[in-house]
């Protein structure tokens, strides 16, 4: 082949998505121009993904899966853009993401800080400069992050949008992050976000005491086949459980959290109180 360039997979993660790429494309026999055809794109486009010059995309990694007949494998091109794209990111987060996206039901716990998926931009810059601040990251993976959460929020805003159930334990809204300004943007954030159609927001009150359902952050994920998958973090990792004899039985506990926990307009008040009361 003339001109053909060798790759070394090993040199970057760029370098081994489009040696990949290369490899299942003449797998199947197909030039580039017919990969080209089939994704819509340029030969030359091709040509420059496969050659490192040029970042693939999410959207080019979903059509290539598609054309190439590796879509919701375990070595899909969507996974190896994820696992590239979040490479700074907890092990097992990327995974996570991608089924985010897809949810169309979405129910999440947390403790002690805003969910990620209701931060403002300053509210995650603040997180994430904290711990540069402590030396558990650097600026770029902290810019990483927050560009990241952007997206994931991002990729909520569709034709039809997902159901979105949060319950916050109160210290969320008593965790001050940035500055007084930047707690009175977030609650603000909060109260908008809760009088859209699809979002429903409850706040689990000090009082629930020893009721609360879970003791740390909980998200639960229901696919379009009614499928539900559970993931929670460690400090060093993400966990991704699929198997129903464990993730039904917090789905029932989220549910005793959710009746447990104050209304939405209960939550929604108390928002407001402290929104207004912030110094």
């Amino acid at each position: 082949m003339v001109n053909r360039k060798e790759l070394n997979p090993e040199s970057s993660p760029r370098a081994a998505y489009g040696a990949r790429l290369r490899r299942v494309r003449e797998a199947r026999g197909w030039k580039q121009e017919d990969l080209a055809e089939a994704l819509a794109y340029s030969s030359q486009h091709i040509s420059a993904v496969e050659t490192g010059r040029k970042p693939p995309t999410l959207s080019f990694s979903c059509k290539a899966d598609v054309a190439l007949g590796t879509a919701e494998s375990p070595d899909s091109f969507e996974r190896q853009w994820h696992e590239m794209r979040h490479g700074s990111l907890l092990e097992g987060f990327p995974e996570f993401v991608g089924y985010e996206s897809r949810a169309v039901e979405l129910r999440l716990f947390e403790i002690g800080i805003i969910p990620g998926l209701l931060q403002t931009p300053e509210y995650a810059k603040a997180l994430a400069d904290g711990e540069v601040q402590r030396g558990s990251i650097t600026t770029g993976q902290a810019a990483e992050r927050v560009s990241v959460l952007m997206d994931r929020q991002a990729a909520l805003v569709r034709t039809r949008p997902p159901l979105v159930i949060v319950v916050m334990d109160e210290s969320c809204l008593h965790h001050a992050v940035g500055g007084a300004e930047n707690m009175r943007a977030q609650l603000q954030r909060l109260v908008e976000v809760a009088a859209l159609p699809n979002w429903i927001i409850h706040v689990s009150p000090f009082s629930v005491g020893a009721g609360r359902s879970f003791n740390r952050p909980v998200t639960l994920l229901t696919l379009a086949d009614r499928s539900v998958l559970a993931y929670a973090e460690s400090q060093v990792q993400g966990h991704l459980d699929r198997e129903s004899t464990f993730v039904l039985p917090m789905l029932t506990a989220y549910h005793q959290l959710q009746a447990e926990a104050l209304s939405q307009a209960a939550s929604v008040a108390m928002i407001n109180q402290l929104r207004k009361g912030t110094p």
